[in-house]
């Protein structure tokens, strides 16, 4: 069985294989040299090739577009638990013969549930595909589960919860974070789940979750690599194409949204294993998707300035000049689908109070403002941005994640494609403008992770 992956806004800076540093995900995205091709079958499934001849081999990733924002109020956790489950055989296959088959070819496979989108990928030789497409579109209507099989698979996420979550302060501090950050809209809730609501998750929960959300009307297919469309097009139709399309699916998610901020907030988590203390502030910003043109790529280009290397506004501030830190560092995540974080993290140096820290914080964002960004500075990390994507390009799994992330959470293949002429059309004004729009401080919430000293461990939230 594969080694499941579950990513989190900010938890994801913590525990999940798909964080970023400065910057988001979409921010490392850019054009690949052969334009991607896209076609819709008629069952609604909208699949999506992009070639890479450099070795003979090709990943295949299909992306569900539910993920934990999704669930029903009291059954936290359930895409992700359905991510495990998905690997308990169907009628055709029994439990174990797809990983199996992967590992006996010399492939290798994952899965991973996000707030927006959950995902299976196969990465074989070329060769393989078919039978790949054979044993993924077999498991997109054929699960079959039995409590023998469900339970035990609940006490392992349970172990995972312990293990990423309830054993790891950063993990818990951002859990209550993310809490924080929203009161009405369902982000607010780990993509894990809360423990108590994983407890109760059973086979029928995951029956009725498996029957409403995985069907071809709902899912983008992403193939990547010594392929094309004109080959890779029968193979979808015949392994996929049969499948029936399920009417009851909504085109458009609709969520219940976060009203304006009044006020920052603040929580505080003690915990006798905390060694290094840790600032964490996140600002709640629109996404790629939701933001107005340009103000995107600028909330990209700024979250770069100020925390992107040694170079960036907060770690000169912070570790450089006035030696209160021993990192500093931010972060925009713009693949969501609705408003997301514009994050900044810090860690103390010891008998640093975090007024200290959040006093340099808020003298920066006011630089920022009131004077925009040098030519040099502004130029600088554009290359930065755009560089690290064509660097990153050599991993043919990551393009095939880009491309699903971006589609998943309400982008097109043309805004992939455009982000880095949108990078390098941003001016230092509208930098500063995106600061002073979105870094209001009402807009905030600054978590402390400090070390409890007695005997009881405490978690104060105001």
């Amino acid at each position: 069985m594969s080694s499941h992956r579950f990513a989190v806004s900010l938890v994801a800076a913590f525990i999940s294989t798909f964080a970023f540093s400065a910057g988001s995900a979409f921010a490392q995205t850019t054009v690949t040299s052969e334009r991607p091709a896209s076609f819709t079958l008629d069952n609604g499934l909208q699949v999506v090739v992009i070639p890479d001849h450099r070795t003979p081999v090709v990943t295949q990733m299909i992306w569900y577009k539910v993920g934990s924002a999704d669930e029903t109020p009291g059954k936290s956790g359930l895409a992700h638990f359905l991510e495990h489950l998905m690997f308990k055989g169907t009628a055709k296959h029994p439990a174990g013969e797809f990983s199996q088959t992967v590992l006996r070819i010399g492939g290798n496979e994952n899965a991973f549930t996000s707030l927006d989108y959950t995902g299976y990928f196969q990465r074989v030789p070329r060769e393989q595909l078919t039978k790949m497409m054979e044993f993924e579109a077999d498991r997109m209507t054929g699960l079959i589960l039995k409590d023998e099989n469900v339970l035990p698979e609940r006490d392992v996420v349970l172990e995972e919860f312990n293990m990423r979550v309830a054993n790891n302060p950063e993990a818990r501090l951002s859990e209550q974070i993310m809490a924080a950050l929203y009161l009405n809209h369902p982000y607010g809730r780990p993509v894990i789940g809360w423990r108590q609501e994983i407890e109760k998750l059973d086979r029928e929960d995951a029956l009725a979750f498996y029957k409403r959300f995985y069907a071809p009307n709902n899912a983008i297919l992403v193939i990547a690599g010594d392929v094309d469309a004109k080959e890779v097009r029968p193979m979808v139709e015949k392994a996929y194409g049969g499948i029936p399309a399920q009417p009851a699916i909504a085109a458009h998610r609709i969520r219940p949204q976060e009203p304006v901020p009044a006020a920052p907030r603040t929580v505080t988590l003690s915990d006798p294993r905390v060694e290094q203390p840790a600032l964490r502030r996140s600002y709640l910003v629109p996404s790629s998707a939701t933001a107005a043109a340009g103000e995107g790529p600028a909330l990209d280009v700024l979250a770069q300035l100020m925390g992107g290397g040694s170079n960036s506004y907060l770690y000169r501030a912070l570790v450089i000049d006035r030696q209160l830190a021993i990192s500093a560092s931010a972060g925009y995540q713009g693949t969501s689908l609705d408003p997301t974080q514009f994050s900044i993290s810090v860690s103390p140096k010891p008998g640093v109070e975090f007024s200290q820290v959040e006093q340099v914080i808020d003298g920066v964002i006011a630089e920022v403002i009131q004077n925009p960004a040098r030519a040099e500075d502004l130029e600088r990390v554009k290359t930065q941005l755009i560089a690290e994507a064509i660097y990153a390009q050599d991993n043919q799994a990551t393009l095939a994640r880009w491309y699903g992330g971006a589609l998943t959470t309400g982008l097109s293949i043309d805004d992939i494609r455009s982000w880095p002429d949108r990078i390098r059309a941003v001016t230092a004004e509208q930098v500063s403008d995106a600061a002073q729009k979105w870094l209001d401080k009402k807009r905030s919430v600054t978590g402390y992770l400090i070390k409890d000293t007695t005997a009881k461990r405490e978690e104060k939230r105001s």
